[in-house]
């Protein structure tokens, strides 16, 4: 098996794709996918920020449940706004 298939998968590159919720949320109106995206994304970028002042202030494990709230947050905001990555 070509292991670059794969990897080109949505739902490896995204794995919160495969969670069942998912169609749940991609069945909202496109305005309200989009409103909650925007959340989303805005909670990804403060929690980048709390991971890195965890960081500098030598609180590594709550660094480390930062940056996992950022990285699923920008998860969950791009599976809302793209439809196409379900069944891939």
């Amino acid at each position: 098996m070509n292991s670059n298939a794969r990897s080109s998968r949505a739902d490896v590159r995204n794995p919160v794709l495969a969670l069942p919720g998912i169609a749940t949320l991609r069945a909202l109106d496109p305005s309200t996918r989009a409103a909650i995206a925007g959340a989303l994304r805005e909670i990804q970028a403060d929690a980048r920020v709390h991971a890195i002042k965890c960081w500098k202030t030598h609180k590594a494990p709550m660094a480390l449940y930062w940056k996992a709230v950022g990285v699923y947050a920008g998860h969950l905001a791009r599976a809302l706004v793209r439809r196409d990555d379900v069944g891939d």
